[in-house]
């Protein structure tokens, strides 16, 4: 009697039926479920044991581990588990089920989102035709669902045995993303070594996470580096997290291990709609939307001249002082991040006086385009607290384009059609002042504190300019009595007041009371922009 094998199972015997020789066919539902158990077993156990203790060794969780940490106990749902590579040529030991990524979709506290996970596990997490096809179909399932996609990254970039094909498959990734991009969220996670194409994944993206110590990303490694310029660099140097976080601005967020940076992203999730259509999260808050803040007289000094940290401010009027950070390591003398007025999300923007004075540079006007950029796409508020002198001077910034790029962050604003408040704590000096959200940018509403000084420049260097011939020779104590003067007479917010340029002049107690009734009268804000393809930011 003839016999079939399955692979891995014992030889079916064919036998006689009223069609001719039968086998697979006439089998039991029990073998074929013993079949497709067999088959899902080898797709969940893709990666060899030492290969998954190798990854255990350096402190990095498996790909199907990273997607049971995030996700909602038994919420995943697996696509394209039995997808094998079809490259020619390739041995069966190369041709595991998954082919290097882990794609699916599931929820996050209650949220639906997609994701994919590169499996280091398995052809070292490379991207070829197979696993490319299966990124692009979540990408894609992402968008037709709307909603948010996670993309966890631990691959050894495209699959050399695959060349040409490998690449091209990028190239659908990077359309994918541009095309999600405004439309939902999307998250990439780097937990491995990302190096050429796929860093320009991620880079498109809205937020990036990465691990101190496991994580890199770089267009070309060390040994290239070495080769072509002389450096000697090491990963960590040239692309690991907190050279990210400090010097390129390339992370948004750092963690000390994995399972802190995945508590991190489903941190963020909580803040964002599912996509661009959706409405801003409203959560119930046992915090007082009404509640005084009598503490903000006393957290922000009288001087002008004196620092003071700005987070403080922010966290005393955000529900609960919760205040998620974006970019907390670079760019440090602009605050930006997601809280909650009144169970409410919101994106705060705020110079920060503790460093640099609270000046703008290249660097914070980037972030901060960046940031209220993103807060328009996802209908978030934004609410930016002012307290700047100006934009830092010096060669460097002129010569790094400081004109073109400073520019984005007015850009920014005056796009934005989301609701946008101004506070305008202490100072607003210049240029710097109406770039910072004013009411000439577009803002909704606008406030400012009683001892708010505007002014082109500030008063000191006024004087200085105005007094040079009076002051030269005099004692001090006429210099401080000129700034006095100044003051009151031109720095202060009475003048914007009566002109509107200010809404209001509020008492700093009553901060969080003002702000949550504006959200609340805002929430129906709607602004259709004229039709055109898009804008040209000058990036």
């Amino acid at each position: 009697m003839a016999q079939v094998h399955g692979e891995g199972l014992p030889p079916v015997p064919l036998v006689p039926g009223p069609l001719g020789l039968c086998g697979v066919a006439e089998q039991s539902m029990g073998h074929r479920l013993e079949e497709l158990e067999r088959r899902r077993q080898a797709a969940l156990h893709a990666g060899s044991e030492a290969a998954v203790e190798r990854q255990h060794s350096r402190g990095k969780m498996t790909a199907r581990e990273r997607i049971d940490y995030l996700l909602d106990a038994g919420s995943f749902q697996e696509l394209d588990m039995l997808a094998r590579s079809r490259a020619e040529g390739a041995s069966e030991d190369k041709r595991s089920y998954t082919d290097g990524v882990v794609t699916g979709f599931g929820t996050v506290e209650g949220k639906r989102i997609c994701i994919f996970s590169q499996d280091f596990t398995v052809n070292g997490g490379t991207l070829g035709e197979v696993s490319g096809e299966k990124i692009h179909k979540v990408i894609d399932l992402a968008i037709s669902l709307g909603v948010p996609l996670v993309g966890i990254n631990d691959g050894g970039g495209a699959r050399v045995q695959e060349g040409v094909v490998a690449l091209h498959y990028y190239g659908g990734i990077f359309r994918r993303n541009v095309a999600a991009s405004g439309v939902v969220p999307q998250i990439s996670v780097i937990m491995g070594s990302c190096a050429g194409g796929a860093v320009y994944s991620p880079a498109i993206t809205d937020f990036v996470f990465m691990v101190q110590g496991t994580s890199q990303m770089f267009i070309t490694g060390p040994d290239v580096v070495k080769t072509v310029t002389g450096e000697d660099v090491t990963l960590e140097e040239l692309g690991g997290a907190l050279t990210h976080a400090t010097k390129s601005g390339v992370s948004c967020f750092v963690a000390p291990d994995e399972k802190a940076c995945l508590d991190q992203v489903r941190q963020l999730l909580g803040y964002l709609p599912p996509n661009n259509v959706s409405p801003v999260p409203v959560v119930a808050t046992d915090d007082d939307p009404e509640r005084s803040v009598p503490e903000l007289a006393d957290l922000v000094p009288v001087s002008s001249q004196q620092p003071h940290d700005m987070k403080n401010v922010v966290r005393a009027v955000l529900d609960g002082g919760e205040f998620f950070e974006y970019h907390a390591l670079w760019a440090l003398n602009l605050l930006c991040g997601f809280g909650r007025i009144g169970g409410r999300v919101v994106g705060m923007v705020a110079n920060q006086p503790q460093v640099l004075a609270g000046v703008l540079d290249i660097d914070a006007t980037e972030k901060g385009a960046r940031f209220v950029r993103t807060c328009d796409c996802f209908n978030i508020p934004v609410i930016t607290f002012v307290d700047v002198p100006g934009f830092m001077p010096g060669t460097d910034q002129e010569h790094g384009g400081i004109a073109r790029r400073g520019a984005k962050l007015l850009y920014a604003y005056c796009e934005a059609t989301v609701p946008k408040i101004q506070l305008i704590v202490r100072r607003a000096y210049g240029a710097a002042y109406v770039i910072m959200g004013s009411k000439s940018l577009g803002a909704d509403l606008a406030y400012a504190w009683p001892g708010a000084e505007l002014a082109v420049i500030g008063p000191e260097s006024a004087v200085d300019l105005l007094y040079s011939s009076e002051l030269a020779g005099a004692p001090p104590e006429r210099r401080r009595e000129l700034v006095d003067a100044y003051k009151e007479a031109n720095a202060n917010p009475y003048l914007a007041a009566e002109r509107g340029y200010i809404d209001d002049v509020i008492d700093p107690a009553s901060t969080r009371r003002v702000l949550h009734q504006a959200l609340e009268m805002l929430a129906s804000k709607r602004q259709d922009a004229p039709p055109r393809k898009h804008g040209n930011i000058p990036l």
